[in-house]
């Protein structure tokens, strides 16, 4: 797993962060659920498919996927959180991806109900002969012809699970968010008869500033520094000008720094203090900086182009002083 996969996932894992994405995405950022309320599901038992008669069908293929999916439950509802920090691009057959992640989660819940009713006609069937010849007054439920051989009974339940896909990019997504997207038949009829199996989808690139602002969670202020990434002067004036900058938990900033590859500093890193909170006021220092050099590059470059002078010529021009003139010379020639 890289540096990126193991910070974005270990930020998601977060319970506040992980409550903030599922309030904002169904209930427009309304608090619902809390995150007090949430504990981790164990995904290594997500991935085995219910099979006739009660033998599992391993699907091992898709068991290293599933060390990026953070999965959670009140109890009520089963939620799979799937970070798409994976990639750097759109993945194309994300809807069979993200089906295939409910459906198996739906499996392991009929397979683990199948599995409780075998144990409960177990303990039954050795009641009945530790008992013999005594008069019992509990009566188990004795299962129908159809309930035994599916193994989920007529009044079995499943608990609802809900994927959510990020895609931690400043890029758009350009691949499909519905199944229906991947097919080339577009005859009505016959998708009509073909359930469309839907992607629930958070992307910065393609959301306002309104809609992120709907965050409660620093996931609100990762979100809104990735959008603007790439717009440097933007993203100055949006850090200074907001409060909530000004004290960033660390897995925040660390999800930022690597997603964005933007260089942010915690405390004095040469000495190994590193905080656990981070100014970003001060931490943009370097992205002034940048910008400054940016323009710098750029008016000698024009200067080069304009006047056929050399970099030296063009820097003595523009005044800057002989000592950056080795900095500069390197960022042209690697650029």
């Amino acid at each position: 797993m890289g540096k990126k996969d193991a910070v974005t996932k270990d930020y998601i894992r977060d319970m506040r962060v992980f409550a903030d994405a599922f309030n904002y995405f169904i209930y427009n950022g309304e608090q619902v659920i809390d995150s007090e309320n949430l504990h981790e599901m164990d995904t290594t038992a997500i991935g085995i498919p219910y099979g006739t008669e009660g033998v599992s069908v391993p699907v091992q293929k898709y068991r290293d996927v599933f060390r990026y999916l953070a999965a959670m439950t009140d109890n009520q509802t089963a939620y799979l959180l799937l970070g798409i920090e994976l990639q750097s691009n759109s993945h194309y057959a994300m809807p069979v991806k993200a089906e295939l992640y409910d459906a198996l989660e739906y499996a392991r819940q009929v397979e683990a109900i199948a599995r409780k009713h075998r144990e409960d006609m177990k303990a039954q069937k050795k009641d009945k002969c530790t008992n013999k010849g005594k008069n019992t007054k509990e009566k188990r439920q004795q299962p129908t012809q159809d309930e035994y051989l599916s193994g989920f009974w007529k009044g079995d339940t499943l608990v609802p699970v809900i994927t959510l896909v990020i895609f931690f990019s400043s890029e758009k997504w350009e691949g499909p968010l519905s199944l229906h997207d991947m097919f080339s038949i577009q005859n009505e009829k016959i998708l009509s008869l073909v359930p469309n199996y839907r992607v629930n989808f958070i992307a910065p690139a393609s959301m306002t500033e309104e809609e992120i602002d709907k965050f409660r969670s620093s996931l609100r202020e990762v979100m809104l520094y990735i959008k603007h990434s790439k717009d440097k002067e933007k993203l100055i004036s949006l850090v200074s000008a907001d409060e909530r900058f000004k004290n960033l938990d660390r897995k925040a900033v660390e999800v930022i720094t690597e997603v964005t590859h933007t260089r942010l500093k915690f405390g004095n890193e040469e000495n190994d203090e590193k905080e656990e909170k981070c100014n970003m006021c001060k931490a943009i220092d370097d992205l002034c900086e940048e910008v400054a050099d940016n323009t710098r590059l750029e008016a000698i470059r024009n200067l080069m182009e304009s006047l056929e002078s050399s970099a030296e010529q063009a820097m003595q021009m523009l005044k800057i002083p002989e000592e950056a003139f080795g900095k500069y010379l390197s960022m042209l020639k690697e650029q």
